[in-house]
């Protein structure tokens, strides 16, 4: 739960598209990557993220017909971002909170990998499930 997050991306190479790529060829390039989101940048910035919820909300439950419809379109425009040096704890809670799955991580302004629920599979997700189960018995004492 501590560790930094840089240390779960060390070994990623972000995987990016831009806002006027498809939907069909975002989900084709998810498919060969085995992931389930994308950064969408704009020049070198983060304009927003693709994931596959948003595939299934935005595009397929919305009648969208994904070969014309464009990532700008459909994607979480100015996600929450978690900087490298932060701890993963944080990034979890982050993802708990806002109920997605996927965090951005940015560093001088740059994304420079993606953080996910997945990645908390193991020790970190027993940990993260204990503080969350400690922090509601807390709340029920002092209630």
């Amino acid at each position: 739960m501590d560790r930094p997050v840089r240390t779960i991306i060390e070994n990623q190479a972000p995987v990016t598209a831009t806002a006027e790529m498809t939907v069909a060829a975002a989900s084709r390039l998810m498919k060969t990557r085995r992931i389930g989101a994308i950064l969408v940048l704009e020049g070198a910035r983060l304009a927003g993220i693709f994931t596959e919820r948003d595939a299934l909300f935005r595009v397929i439950a919305e009648n969208r017909d994904p070969g014309k419809t464009k990532l700008g379109d459909v994607m979480t425009r100015n996600p929450r971002t978690i900087a490298p040096d932060r701890p993963f704890g944080h990034a979890l809670h982050l993802m708990h909170e806002g109920e997605f799955r996927h965090v951005p991580v940015v560093e001088n302004g740059r994304p420079v990998g993606i953080v996910s629920a997945r990645d908390a599979l193991g020790p970190d997700l027993r940990q993260f499930i204990s503080d969350l189960d400690q922090r509601a018995h807390i709340g029920e004492i002092l209630g």
